[in-house]
């Protein structure tokens, strides 16, 4: 009497539940990045430091680990010493005077940006 051994089939054959699974786990974290780095690539990006009344308007570089920044918040401009340990207020500016460009900057909503995409790929 002749015994025949069984052969066991491998776990990852073409259409196994684990390849199947796998490829759509990393379709989808493709696809999460693909969408993060468009909407960082368009400005599309939430809330900035600049949209919160914070913005850097000049800095400079005094050593390795020290610079001098002045950053324009609400109702002053301030000259701030910055190093590695702490940052220090030097000097309290009065705000600066408001321009027609700065009311130009103010961050646009998502439809004005998707329409601006459009008309620049030629669809209307």
């Amino acid at each position: 009497m002749k015994t025949e051994a069984t052969v066991s089939q491998p776990s990852a054959v073409p259409g196994s539940p684990l390849l199947q699974v796998s490829g759509a786990l990393f379709g989808i974290i493709a696809f999460i990045l693909i969408i993060a780095w468009i909407a960082k690539r368009f400005g599309v990006a939430g809330k900035t430091a600049a949209g919160r009344g914070l913005k850097v308007s000049a800095s400079t570089t005094l050593g390795p680990r020290e610079r001098v920044v002045i950053v324009d918040v609400e109702d002053a401009r301030l000259v701030l010493g910055v190093t590695a340990s702490n940052i220090n207020v030097l000097h309290k500016l009065p705000p600066a005077p408001v321009t027609a460009e700065a009311n130009a900057e103010t961050p646009a909503d998502f439809q004005s940006v998707m329409k601006s995409l459009l008309k620049r790929s030629g669809r209307s």
